[in-house]
């Protein structure tokens, strides 16, 4: 079983980023896309998430995508005209089906940090 997880940090107010909606999509080889999972941070800017060993392709490329624009147009609804980045992309690999892949971001209206910490 892989474990993919996260933690999404609000670098405007030094804050968890609650609330904001995640999905893991697989990429493979033909193009072609397939929704691994759809979920929320929870209140603590946390989501964890168990995936059947079986149904990780070690050869595949994965995107976790970060629905950010929402989050900061509530958080912030005096700046949205000078928001652009609706969607954080991560493009990653899980070459081990059995590993955690835990993928922290902070994140700011029209920027990220990320990095893997397994």
């Amino acid at each position: 079983m892989a474990i993919v997880s996260t933690h999404t940090l609000d670098a405007v107010n030094g804050t968890h980023a609650g609330g904001i909606p995640i999905t893991l999509l697989k990429l493979s080889k033909d193009g072609s896309r397939t929704t691994v999972f759809r979920k929320m941070t929870d209140p603590g800017g946390r989501l964890l998430e168990e995936i059947d060993a079986a149904a990780i392709d070690t050869a595949a490329q994965y995107e976790l995508i970060f629905e950010t624009g929402p989050y900061f147009a509530a958080q912030l609804p005096d700046r949205n005209e000078r928001q652009i980045v609706g969607e954080v992309v991560l493009r990653f690999a899980m070459p081990d089906a059995k590993a955690k892949y835990h993928l922290p971001v902070i994140l700011s209206p029209n920027g990220y940090s990320v990095w893997w910490s397994s």
